[in-house]
């Protein structure tokens, strides 16, 4: 089974186009399609996922079933909210609350399909396999 890394990747070289070919095409930051094909961001928010697909000629759901979704159901939602607004204020050194290793952060900025600015933090773990997205 292909990982959406791969099948980005491929989608774009079949297409011919270059990984800032294809940002452009898609009104998304070069930086993204460079996390997506590196396996780096597995799940994407809808706005996202339909401007890739409509730059890569497929549909949102060949897209959505190749994503990850990896449940946090052992880190509670408020703990997740505390963790999204440390990150929105610049927190550094910020622990994963499964195993205590550091947690790399960012904060994304796209704009929706309303071309409004929409901010999101975003966090993973070095070590095992909790995430923010």
């Amino acid at each position: 089974m292909k990982t959406l890394a791969q099948f980005i990747q491929k989608r774009r070289d079949d297409l011919g186009m270059s990984p800032k070919g294809l940002a452009a095409k898609c009104n998304i930051d070069l930086s993204l399609i460079e996390d997506i094909e590196a396996g780096k961001e597995l799940f994407l928010p809808v706005t996202i996922r339909q401007n890739l697909a409509k730059g890569l000629k497929c549909s949102p759901e060949e897209i959505k079933k190749l994503e990850k979704d990896f449940s946090n159901d052992l880190v509670s939602p408020q703990i997740i909210e505390s963790l999204k607004e440390l990150i929105l204020k610049g927190a550094g050194g910020l622990k994963c609350p499964k195993c205590g290793a550091p947690l790399v952060t960012k904060i994304s900025q796209m704009y929706d399909l309303e071309d409004n600015l929409v901010v999101q933090p975003k966090a993973h773990c070095t070590k095992c396999v909790f995430q923010i997205h």
